[in-house]
Order: C-alpha cells, then structure tokens, then sequence
C-alpha cells in the first residue's frame, strides 16, 4: 500500500473542494485534493451563476439599489430555517466579499444587466433576477435586487469558474490526485485521521487515458442520455477494479468531504424522494452520494435528503411569463413569476407532475421573435420541441383544452379570474397579460422523461455540520473530530429552497469555511482569527 500524509486532505474538486482547498493553503496547510474524475463535478456542467447582493461592484456598475438587509429577507423567506439566522446573515454580510474573494482567484463577473426575467441569460448579460425576488409574496416583504452573478464566459459558464479555481489551486501548488477514488476513512479514538482510495496515478499512461475519456463523456452528453452514462459508468468502474491500487492518506489536521450530492445515485433518490423521478440528473456519475456515506460510515447525521430540486422553467422567452400555469383540472398551480424550482415542486408535489401552459396567439408570436435574442442554443431548442410536438392550440381555450386533456370549464374559470383586477395567484400585474385573441395553446410542461425538454434535477441535503466550522456532527449533535463537509455533500443555505446561484455561493461559502477551520484545527493559526 503506497502511503501520502498532509494536514488536510480534501474529497472532491469541484467549486466546494477548490475553495475549501485554497482556504486551507492560505491558511498555512498542507494540502491534498483528492479526486475520482479530472475535476470539476457538478460544478463545471453547471450555469456558473452566483447568488450574491449587498451591493457587489457588479450591482453597483448596474445602477443597482441592494442591501445586506433586503437579501436577508428574501432569504429568510425563500430558505425558511434551514440554517440559523445567525448563519445566513453571515452569509448575507459576507456576499460582496465572496465575489472580491472570487475574482482574486481569477473568476470573471461583469454587471451587464439583463433587462427581462429569464431562467438564464444570453451571452450578452450576466447579472439577473435568478429567484423569485420579484414575484408575488416576496418583493412585499424585501425589497427586489437581481443577485444572479453569471461567471463571464460563453455558454453555460460553470466550465469557466472550474477552469479559473483549478488555475489557482495550482498556483498554490496544492496536490491534485486525480483518478483517485476514496474507499473509506480511517478513524483512530474516535477521530477522523485520513482515507483508504484506490488510485490510477501508476497505471499506464492508455489506461488513465481510458478512464479520463470515459467519464468525460459520462459527463456530457452523458447527463442527457441516462443510459450512455450508466454504460460508459460500468466501463469506469471496471478501469478502476482492474487497475486501482490501493493508497491510504493521513490527515494531520482534518478530512473535508466534499464530493456532490447523490442525485446519480438512483437508490438513494428512490429511498428519500419517491417522487423525484425521470428528471435530468444534474451532475456528473460521481454524484452518487459517496460522499454522504462516508460521513455516514463515520457516525454522521443527515439533514434535508428528501429535498430535491426540479426545474420547470418556462423562461426564455420572457413572453410566456403572461401565460397561466394549469393542472388536468384548469385550475392554476402557480405564480408563473416564480423561480423554475418551486413551479417544479408544485407540480410534481400537488398536481401530480402534469402541468400546462395556457397563451394566446399575441405572446406565441413574441415568443418566436424573441427566442434567439434572449436564449442560449439549448433554450432554442426546448422552446423548438415546445412549439413543435408539446403544444395543441385551438381556436377557443375550451377547445385546446378539450385536446390537451385539461377541463375546458376550470380552464375557462382559470383565465377569467386571471383577467380580475388582481390575479389570484399572487403575480405581479407587470408580468400579466389578456389571453384573449385566437388560436390558443396549452404548451405542455409535465415532469417526465423528455429529452426535447427535460427537467433538470439536483440534491440539496446531506451531511449536517457545525454552522459555525462546517465540522460534521454525530447523530448526538456532537461534532465528529477531524471530518468536516461542504458544498451539496452537507446541508446548507441551499438545502430547503434552491434558486440558480444558491448552491455554488453555499459551496463557495461552505467550502472556505470548511477549509480555514480543518487548518485551524491544530492551531495553524489563532482561533480568533476565525472569520466565518
């Protein structure tokens, strides 16, 4: 067995692996990362975007009025108690910091505003409303900011943030080890001293070549074609039990298990939320919830497993937001303002995952013009299949009901109390428009398997920790000496409500905090200079 020791050995490299990585190291440690593919995770296939506010350079070079206070009262309704309101004012206060800390380490942004609601922006913007800060119920109770800070880059842009924090984890000099898959951790008394992997770093140059390949592809396009990434996964694994040889890693100072979340793990999502099926596994296969086991193997808690974001999104084009929402029945399901993720929980938690959208001939004429200005090629292509093979039209709404399946009279009931002085469901009057003018369309919008308009899915529980050191807690609440957790491994700002931005500023946040307290652990520096 070959053997390595450092002060803190890192488990996964994605955004939450990198910061707690670059923490650690700034903070004097010896530090090793270990990694089962290339690096990247979840994060590098994900938007890239952000969620920060308080008043960044980006907001301000926007022209934008925010607050730590607003954010913190969009939070605290968005995520309820998911963590202590001392945890996320900390997080609030800590927000404009976060972006400079970023950008330090070589991550673009840029405060070009975008001027309509989208899920996600075309190239040409990169701050956006990302939640449900303008919808009905919230902009009341905290003043409205977009907080969507999209790292600048083409495309979907979590391949720029990855590319950017890898670049600076190697400036540190900081020890990747990658095609390196951990096995177990190693306790001693109690204590978390180190882990058991098995590695591909001796194995012939074609083999690593292989095993790299693979789980590329296993990647994209693999997370649309669950099936090629299953195959392409089975041809990892037996690289990995032909080839692997056994390494074990002490900790000096402390173990950071920050691996995804598990929504590749098909079990664990059967087990904890039945219901969240025949979504696109946002992700990489290493998603697969070793890093929870880890920690459950170690005595760890676990917090918010059944919680499990799915996105329906009816934006781009920023037209459809004057449609209605409906279920089989006509009634209406939502806000259609508010953020992809909860139009997504209604569905699939109150209206059994079918759902439809209702607009008329003016708003699907907006739509096509509007579609290349305001969507990404993949936006393109959805709003395509939409228009194409999800939408029936007819030239009265009880018609096109009658062909969707939908009850013409609670469809009839739905539209002429959305044309009332104020919408019953709570959306603001600037999003609402008549449906009034013929054909009418019912696009729709159901969760289930569909390639043409899939619906992303990700996990937000995990392992409970410390909110003051990210140290991972015991089934008694004790914190379990020498592991600590971060980023979707672990619950945290995010693992209640998710709205784009909030999963990668928890692992930004989580992350550092994870990794200045593993290299606080032995006194690498006085506790008092603690500042998470």
């Amino acid at each position: 067995m070959d053997e390595l020791v450092a002060d803190v050995i890192i488990v996964g490299f994605g955004a939450a692996g990198a910061c707690a990585a670059l923490e650690a190291a700034d903070a004097g440690a010896d530090v090793v990362i270990v990694e089962r593919f290339a690096g990247g995770g979840a994060s590098a296939v994900s938007g890239g975007v952000v969620y920060a506010g308080g008043g960044t350079a980006q907001q301000r070079d926007a022209g934008v009025d925010d607050s730590v206070d607003a954010m913190y009262a969009y939070l605290r309704l968005e995520t309820g108690d998911v963590v202590a309101g001392e945890t996320l004012r900390r997080f609030c206060e800590g927000s404009r910091e976060m972006i400079t800390w970023l950008e330090g380490n070589g991550v673009p942004f840029e405060g070009s505003l975008c001027p309509y609601k989208t899920s996600y922006p075309s190239d040409a913007h990169y701050l956006y409303y990302s939640g449900s800060e303008a919808a009905g119920g919230f902009r009341d109770a905290a003043k409205p900011a977009p907080r969507g800070h999209r790292v600048k880059g083409p495309g979907t842009s979590g391949k720029m943030l990855m590319t950017r924090l890898k670049e600076a984890v190697r400036r540190r000099g900081i020890r990747v080890l990658t095609q390196t898959h951990v096995r177990r951790l190693v306790r001693e008394d109690g204590r978390v001293t180190g882990l058991v992997a098995d590695t591909l770093q001796n194995a012939p140059a074609g083999v690593k070549a292989r095993h790299q390949r693979l789980a590329r592809y296993a990647a994209k396009p693999g997370i649309y074609v669950p099936s090629l990434r299953k195959s392409l996964h089975r041809r990892v694994e037996r690289i990995e039990r032909a080839h692997g040889r056994e390494l074990r890693i002490t900790a000096r100072r402390g173990v950071v298990l920050a691996a995804g979340g598990f929504i590749a793990n098909r079990e664990m999502v059967r087990e904890h939320a039945p219901k969240y099926r025949g979504g696109l596994a946002l992700g990489t296969s290493a998603d697969n919830g070793s890093g929870i086991r880890l920690g459950v193997e170690a005595g760890a808690a676990t917090g918010e497993l059944g919680r499990i974001s799915a996105w329906r999104f009816i934006t781009p084009p920023s037209a459809f937001l004057g449609g209605i929402i409906v279920d089989a029945g006509g009634g209406r399901v939502i806000d259609e303002s508010r953020y992809g993720a909860a139009v997504g929980e209604k569905l699939i938690e109150e209206h059994g995952s079918k759902g439809w959208l209702l607009v008329d001939a003016p708003i699907v004429a907006e739509a096509r013009r509007d579609t290349k200005a305001q969507s990404q090629w993949f936006q393109g292509l959805q709003l395509r299949y939409l228009l194409r093979r999800g939408r029936v039209t007819g030239a009265t709404v009880e018609e096109a009901a009658r062909k969707a399946g939908v009850d013409p009279q609670g469809l009839r009931a739905s539209v002429e109390a959305y044309h009332g002085a104020s919408d019953p469901a709570g959306k603001p009057d600037e999003f609402r428009r008549r449906l009034e003018t013929p054909p009418f369309s019912l696009i729709d919008i159901s969760v289930r398997p569909n390639l043409g308009y899939p619906t992303p899915m990700l996990t937000l529980g995990g392992l409970v920790v410390d909110e003051d050191t990210g140290a991972v807690r015991d089934t008694a609440g004790a914190p379990i000496p020498g592991l600590y957790a971060a980023g979707r491994t672990a619950v945290g700002i995010c693992s209640r409500s998710y709205v784009s931005g909030l999963s990668l500023a928890d692992c930004v946040f989580s992350g550092r905090r994870a990794g200045i307290n593993s290299a606080l652990a032995q006194g690498v520096l006085d506790k008092n200079e603690n500042v998470f």
